[in-house]
């Protein structure tokens, strides 16, 4: 059945699994790596920290690694993100006397990189493989539907395997411990990248004229003012989520590793899934506009009022596990609306002469993001607690909401 596919519907297939392969083994080592120094009695804030370089040079690799995809081809970078990944999960397999906080943060780094330059790859690659070269509005209008529907799947499918990797990371712990956990996925995505080598289409965005260094900054204004929404959307997310959020369960809920893991898998799974049906749920149906800088807005506005809810569970202690948990499900589904929009339009705005570059420039602020808030989210927890962070977050998207009115907007219509 695979053989009488299209050819652009086979890359994209591999292209989509090299994606889900990696980001397993991704979601499990960042719940490995958290919940396993938390065992070892280490602070919020220093697990913080062991993440620090890993956010630090996924900005660096978005940065350049457009400008590499653009010079050597998408296939190159993503096969080279995936054996980067093998090496940084065998790093951490030394005993643990000798995983000291700078060693960890090296090998976190070298995770960061491997990371960003396989998703880089993987959603530029989308933009080559549907056919936009029609002028008329129509046949545009069908491109952008299908250029949405097919960022959409990969990331709300990339999103759902990395919860799935929250829970395994969790479960891996608990029965093989850290470091057969960390071979085992090794070994698997090692596998992979064989296959990857084999199979990926060669020189796939690979530009005709070499760019120069310096083209790998943007210039266009829609990219510019969608990367500043990104950067604050996720911090928002992360201020709360990547540290102050795993370790609240386990301290206030008493929560065990496999717990904590599978929730945060289920948090993971359910916003994937839903950033998955995203175009059905802004409006793609059969006589509508594509979705643009006001769509973005208004799901914004919404987003923000999930914190504000959740801020008053904890603050009056009503209920606390049970309606937490509910506004986080809720924060989940507006969330992942909110960042499929975003990572459509990116692939959107993006220039095809130089997709991978401006969609590098767009990731390096969404690294920047999560770098502000994996370091907040230790820091503020560690001082002030979980509420505070999540006034933070109720900040960031406020920001997000204002940047986001300068996005432009179209008139696209799909005609059925």
């Amino acid at each position: 059945m695979f053989s009488q596919l299209s050819p652009q519907i086979k890359q994209y297939f591999i292209i989509t699994g090299n994606y889900w392969a990696f980001t397993l083994t991704d979601g499990a080592l960042r719940m490995l790596v958290v919940l396993y120094f938390h065992q070892l009695g280490y602070s919020p804030l220093n697990i913080a920290l062991l993440f620090l370089f890993y956010e630090v040079f996924g900005v660096i690799t978005n940065l350049i690694g457009g400008w590499l995809g653009a010079r050597l081809g998408l296939n190159k970078t993503m096969n080279i993100g995936l054996a980067m990944q093998v090496i940084a999960l065998l790093m951490l397999t030394i005993p643990s006397q000798y995983l000291t906080v700078i060693y960890v943060m090296a090998a976190q780094a070298l995770s960061g990189i491997a990371k960003d330059l396989n998703k880089m790859s993987a959603k530029s690659s989308i933009k080559f493989l549907v056919s936009s070269n029609s002028n008329k509005n129509e046949q545009k209008g069908h491109n952008e539907q299908k250029l949405y529907q097919w960022v959409a799947i990969l990331t709300g499918s990339k999103n759902t395997l990395k919860g799935i990797g929250f829970f395994l990371g969790g479960l891996l712990l608990t029965v093989l411990g850290f470091t057969k956990a960390l071979l085992l996925m090794a070994g698997l995505l090692f596998l992979v990248w064989l296959l990857s080598i084999t199979l990926l289409k060669k020189n796939l965005g690979k530009a005709k004229h070499k760019p120069k260094f310096t083209d790998m900054f943007s210039k266009s204004y829609a990219v510019n003012i969608l990367s500043a929404a990104r950067l604050f959307l996720f911090g928002a997310r992360d201020v709360w989520f990547v540290v102050a959020l795993p370790v609240y369960l386990a301290i206030n809920f008493n929560w065990n590793a496999w717990q904590v893991g599978s929730f945060m898998a289920i948090w993971v799974i359910f916003y994937g899934i839903v950033q998955a049906f995203a175009p059905r749920i802004t409006g793609i149906n059969k006589t509508t506009t594509i979705p643009d800088g006001k769509t973005a807005v208004k799901w914004t506005v919404l987003l923000s009022l999930t914190p504000l809810f959740i801020i008053f569970v904890l603050h009056f202690n009503i209920y606390p596990q049970a309606l937490l948990i509910a506004g986080l499900l809720i924060f989940a589904a507006a969330f992942a609306i909110n960042s499929s929009l975003h990572s459509y339009l990116i692939i959107s705005y993006a220039d095809k002469k130089g997709v991978s570059m401006d969609v590098g420039f767009y990731y390096m602020a969404n690294a920047m993001g999560r770098l502000i808030g994996t370091v907040l989210s230790g820091f503020i927890y560690q001082q002030y607690g979980l509420i505070t962070c999540l006034w933070v977050a109720f900040s960031f998207i406020v920001i997000t909401a204002i940047i986001s009115i300068k996005l432009p907007r179209h008139s696209i219509t799909i005609i059925e």
